[in-house]
Order: structure tokens, then sequence, then C-alpha cells
């Protein structure tokens, strides 16, 4: 792909994140487009359906929250890095919610799911998992909990907040954050 094609293509899916997050079912490919800066026929160059588009930004989403993931795995305090990075994620829930949610109909497990969204999604457990089990074995987090159980608690945390509420998100982020006996 020519740089100025990868440059549209970015664009295309930056703005989309924007557009899906704001308006779920309802966003239309035409806002996509004039929020990219570019014409509708770019967005369909790149992206042959609406659902294209959705899955390449879901799965661009869960690609930028797993590198949020490895970083803070890499950060020397193994129970800082992991609040932190619970903090990340509730913040980003309710946009990966959204665009989880138009993706086709699928089980808990994922099936139904394309490759691609599968692959980011898994790869996205497996970096979150990677930082929890960092902490608890620097006894920063409670060795019985799990990453569904982490997961569970980020899927809640996202359906339950509004993108505005940033003192509630912090509040209940540090009470989610005691219950996992993770310091603050």
């Amino acid at each position: 792909m020519r740089r100025d094609g990868a440059a549209n293509r970015e664009k295309v899916l930056l703005a989309a994140e924007h557009v899906f997050a704001e308006k779920g079912a309802a966003a239309s490919t035409d806002e996509v487009a004039r929020r990219a800066g570019v014409s509708i026929a770019t967005v369909f160059r790149n992206f042959a359906t609406k659902q294209d588009l959705i899955e390449a930004t879901a799965v661009r989403y869960l690609e930028k929250l797993t590198d949020e993931a490895v970083q803070h795995a890499d950060a020397p305090d193994a129970g800082k890095a992991f609040a932190s990075l619970l903090r990340t994620l509730a913040a980003a829930g309710p946009v990966k919610m959204t665009l989880l949610d138009l993706l086709p109909p699928h089980d808990d497990d994922g099936e139904g799911l394309s490759r691609p969204v599968t692959e980011a999604a898994d790869a996205f457990r497996a970096a979150l998992d990677g930082a929890l089990h960092r902490a608890q074995a620097a006894g920063a987090a409670r060795p019985e909990v799990t990453g569904d159980d982490v997961s569970l608690l980020l899927r809640a945390l996202a359906y339950a907040t509004n993108l505005g509420e940033g003192e509630a998100l912090d509040r209940a982020v540090g009470i989610v954050l005691d219950g996992l006996g993770v310091p603050r």
C-alpha cells in the first residue's frame, strides 16, 4: 500500500473509532468519511462493507489495548503497573464494548467472530493475563483472581459507565482494585 493510502486508511480507522463509539449501530460510513477528511469512495476502497470497517476498527482498538497491557506488564513495579492498566482499560472499556457489540452475534468464547477479531481478542486476553500473573507473583494481587474475573469486572464497569463519568469511574475502579487486592 502506498504511503498516502496507508495514511488515509489510518485516518478512516481513527474516525470510525470515534463515530462508532459515539453513535453505535446508527453510525454511518458517510460520517466516518467526513470526520476522516476523505471521500466515501476512499472508505469503501479500504473496507468493502460497513461490517468490514467495524471489524477492522475493533481489531485496531484491541491491538491498541494489547500494546497498553504489554507496556504496563514491563513496568518495574508490577502492582502499580497493574493498577494503572486497570484504570486505562476501565476508561477505554465503553468504546471497546461498543465496538464489540457491533460485531456479528457470538458466544462468550468468541465463536462466530472473524479470525482477525478472534486473534486480536485472544492477544488482548493473553496480555491482560500476563499483567495479572506478574502482579500476583509480586504479591500485589490476590492469588485466586483469574483473568476471567478481571475481564468480567472491566466489562461491568464499561457497561455501567458513561464516557463522561470521570470521578465516579475513578472511585469504582478504586473499589475494584481494593477487591482484587491491588495496592492503589
